[in-house]
This record gives C-alpha cells, sequence and structure tokens, in this order.
C-alpha cells in the first residue's frame, strides 16, 4: 500500500455530505461563517464529532468565528473528490437504470455517466436520457479504452456476478451495486451495496412501530 495513502474513517466519509447539504442551505440563505456546534445542532450530532469530521478535509476554522460557509462547501467537495468529474459506465438499463440515467443531480457530487449497456436486443440501440444503449459485448473494451473506473451495476440478481466480473475485466476499480446478490471480486476492489431492501425494512418496521403507538391502550 502506498504509505501517502490515508484511510479515513467511513461513517466519516458518509456523514460529510450531509454537512454539504446543510452548508448549501447556509449559502443560499446568505449566511457567511458556521460553527461546527450550529451544524452539530442542525443535524442532531456532537459538536466534537463533527469538528473531527471537518479536519480531515484539512481546512482550519477563525478561533470563535467558525468556518466561512464557501471556504467549507469548497474544501468538502475538493475533499470528496467532487470537483473532479469521474467517469462511469451503467450497466441495466431496467426502471433503476433510467431513473439513475436521468438523475442530473450526480453531476454535482462529480459523476458523471458517460455509457449505459444492456444485454437485451430490445433495448440496445434505443436512446435513454441522451445515451445510446450499448451491448454489454462491448463495454470491457470501451472501459479499458476511456480508462473508465467506476461501474454503476442495476441488473437482476442472476446476472449480477458475470457483469461485475466484465466490468473487472474492462479495468473498473470501483462498482456501485444496486443489486441484492453479494458481489466475489477481487480485494483491490472498491464496492459500495445499495441495499434499498434494507432500508425500506427499516423504514416499514418503524412505521409500523409508530401506528402500534398511535393505537389507544385498554384499560
Amino acid at each position: 500500500m502506498d504509505d501517502n495513502v490515508r484511510a479515513f474513517p467511513e461513517p466519516t466519509l458518509r456523514r460529510l455530505p450531509a454537512y454539504h447539504r446543510f452548508l448549501k442551505i447556509l449559502a443560499a440563505r446568505g449566511r457567511p461563517v458556521v460553527s461546527c456546534t450550529h451544524i452539530a445542532t442542525e443535524l442532531g450530532l456532537d459538536p466534537t464529532q463533527v469538528r473531527k469530521d471537518i479536519q480531515v478535509t484539512g481546512i482550519v476554522g477563525k478561533p470563535r468565528v467558525g468556518y466561512l460557509v464557501p471556504e467549507l462547501i469548497d474544501a468538502i467537495e475538493t475533499f470528496l473528490g467532487w470537483k473532479n468529474s469521474t467517469d462511469a459506465f451503467l450497466v441495466g438499463v431496467g426502471h433503476l437504470g433510467t431513473a439513475l440515467l436521468g438523475y442530473g443531480g450526480f453531476r454535482e457530487y462529480g459523476l458523471n455517466i458517460v455509457a449505459a449497456f444492456d444485454k437485451s436486443p430490445e433495448k440496445i440501440g434505443t436512446q435513454v436520457h441522451g445515451r445510446e444503449v450499448q451491448s454489454v459485448d462491448s463495454m470491457a473494451e470501451l472501459a479499458q479504452r476511456m480508462h473508465i473506473l467506476i461501474g454503476i451495476l442495476t441488473v437482476p440478481a442472476d446476472s449480477a456476478q458475470d457483469l461485475a466480473d466484465l466490468l473487472v475485466f474492462g479495468g473498473i476499480r470501483a462498482v456501485w451495486n444496486f443489486t441484492p446478490v453479494k458481489l466475489h471480486l477481487p480485494p483491490a476492489i472498491i464496492v459500495e451495496n445499495v441495499q434499498l431492501s434494507a432500508s425500506l425494512a427499516v423504514l416499514s418496521n418503524k412505521l409500523a412501530e409508530s401506528l402500534k403507538a398511535d393505537v389507544p391502550q385498554e384499560g
């Protein structure tokens, strides 16, 4: 491992976008400065944790003042790599894949889906949100030629592993996995699993518990 590469805590990486969203709201309201205490209060977090999270970006706040909002936004975006657009391939142009192709907000976070792939003859050659759907047969070669490093996987479960392997063969270094399958890929490949079913299960359970609380207790 390169000694210059430092691993940052994953919880920190997951909290920074929440800070960024809040800071964008403050910027829109014209607020010039913000403190860790203010951020923590609004987001229900501990101020010390917020301060530690922000420190990883390298920005230094002003004593008894805090951070300049535009500078803190810039620091977070730079740290997370959002200022340098990263090209990605999307595999699987079903309902979810189509929705992701149509979401313009990814560019704000430095992600640019440059091509879409599918293995269905009915979809290959069609245009979806300005991108021509191409055959997965050409995916690995194009990924190598274009030096694509991110693959977004939105395919049926029974195709997930094979297409993930194909992405890796094409030089993909990170897979954003929207399938329910646990992928078995080389250790060097970064896999971020989006568990929609797990998130829905938590939501459903919390709703059920909330509805129970609304029922008058007898006796």
